[in-house]
């Protein structure tokens, strides 16, 4: 068994259980004990700074990156990976969504206006899905070893923060967080494989052909 795949099946494992601990209303305790953690930093300035920060995860913002990210990796492999990733992510997270229907916080622990049902967090899911894409990229094409732990640094910090301003914000559970993120590490280390094991195939192919 492959270290990725055994890695996939123990998110995937602690995304059912969280889940079902979320359906069966047996997880109050522990997402109560980090909302109030994380709520003991309120303040002025942190508000600002996490009431703008948390939009880097809209749906605007995020296909623009996408987008960008499409444009900046020409090989037709890279493209389908972030596609088909960033696709089964949201499907994933809308289908769950509606099935779950968990309601949001209530409304007076909210900075922002946010609609819609609260487990798994789209902004958390779909941030590590585009973001972790682009960490994938920069591992196997960034050869300078200082440069390439600058940027997955970077990008890490960028996740945890957006699935941090979520609960700050008042509009997530920490549960719901937490969910978003083992199904979005899950997905990705499923699809990456089985697209490069798809293209790989091809190219032996291609190869096989040419002789």
């Amino acid at each position: 068994m492959s270290k990725n795949l055994l890695i996939s099946i123990i998110c995937l494992i602690c995304f059912v259980i969280i889940t079902l601990l979320v359906t069966t209303e047996h997880i109050e305790a522990f997402d109560e004990l980090l909302y109030g953690i994380i709520h003991e930093i309120h303040n002025s300035p942190i508000d600002f700074f996490f009431i703008h920060f948390t939009h880097i995860g809209d749906t605007i913002p995020t296909i623009c990156i996408a987008i960008v990210l499409l444009l900046i990796f020409s090989k037709w492999k890279d493209r389908v990976l972030l596609s088909v990733s960033l696709g089964t992510t949201v499907a994933a997270n809308q289908i769950l969504k509606h099935w779950i229907a968990r309601p949001r916080p209530p409304l007076e622990r909210r900075l922002i206006k946010q609609g819609g049902y609260s487990y798994p967090s789209g902004h958390s899911m779909v941030s590590l899905c585009v973001y972790g894409v682009l960490m994938y990229f920069v591992s196997t094409k960034v050869k300078n070893k200082k440069i390439k732990v600058a940027i997955m640094t970077l990008l890490t910090l960028i996740i945890l923060l957006i699935g941090i301003s979520r609960i700050y914000v008042g509009v997530h559970y920490p549960s719901d967080v937490l969910g978003g993120y083992l199904l979005s590490i899950t997905i990705l280390l499923i699809v990456i494989p089985l697209i490069n094991y798809h293209f790989e195939g091809e190219c032996k192919n291609d190869k096989n052909a040419s002789k």
